[in-house]
């Protein structure tokens, strides 16, 4: 079992900068929002269902639009023997710091970059 880990925007930034793998479980009506360039979506509802796509050597970095539901979905990950990290302050926080999302209508899919 892995001991659930919690990550700033700051820390997630450079996970990205990195290549690392992002998972954001945000309902998908809310991705017209915005989401973090080359984030992976898988609603909070799935993640039990493909908890085999988690398990493995790598970290993820789970982040929602606050921070409450990547908590919880971080602490099940944890609990069944996934590296993850729950990011505080989610996707309004990436915002606030002014960083890169990748923005789109949900009939266009996402793609474009702001």
């Amino acid at each position: 079992m892995s001991a659930l880990k919690t990550a700033t925007i700051e820390e997630l930034a450079a996970a990205h900068q990195r290549g690392e793998r992002i998972v954001d479980v945000r309902e998908k009506h809310e991705l017209a929002g915005g989401r973090i360039p080359g984030a992976e979506h898988v609603a909070m509802a799935l993640v039990p269902l493909r908890i085999d796509e988690f398990r493995g050597k790598e970290s993820v970095w789970i982040v929602c639009e606050s921070g409450n539901r990547s908590w919880q979905v971080a602490d099940y990950l944890s609990r069944h023997g996934v590296e993850a990290y729950n990011v505080n302050g989610g996707m309004s926080a990436w915002r606030a710091a002014g960083l890169r999302v990748e923005t789109a209508t949900l009939e266009s899919g996402l793609g474009a970059a702001s």
